[in-house]
């Protein structure tokens, strides 16, 4: 199928969106699907729209009570990474051609 999203017909994108609300029914792996594990009921699961919104902050609020660093810094507005810390410093100006005295 190699159609853009808004040429499929009715038929195909209610197929879609079936398989997208059951994809257990047809053999999606738990790898493919994008919540892994869930933390209140232990459960691999696909979630759409403002349930996913809902998880996300759900999982801040979580983390951000245990003291975890990366919510903490997500919640400011911080970069999460670790590794990306450290790479913005403000480099000063060396004047290498110094005049002789």
């Amino acid at each position: 199928m190699v159609e853009w999203a808004g040429e499929l017909s009715a038929e195909e994108l209610e197929r879609l969106m079936t398989v997208v609300a059951n994809p257990h029914q047809f053999k999606v792996p738990d790898w493919f699907l994008n919540r892994k594990k869930d933390y209140k009921d232990g459960r691999f699961s696909q979630v759409v729209s403002n349930a996913l919104d809902m998880k996300l902050r759900d999982d801040l609020e979580r983390l951000k009570k245990i003291r975890v660093q990366r919510a903490e810094r997500a919640s400011v507005a911080v970069s999460v990474s670790p590794a990306a810390t450290g790479r913005r410093r403000v480099l000063l100006p060396v004047d290498r051609h110094q005049p002789p005295p």
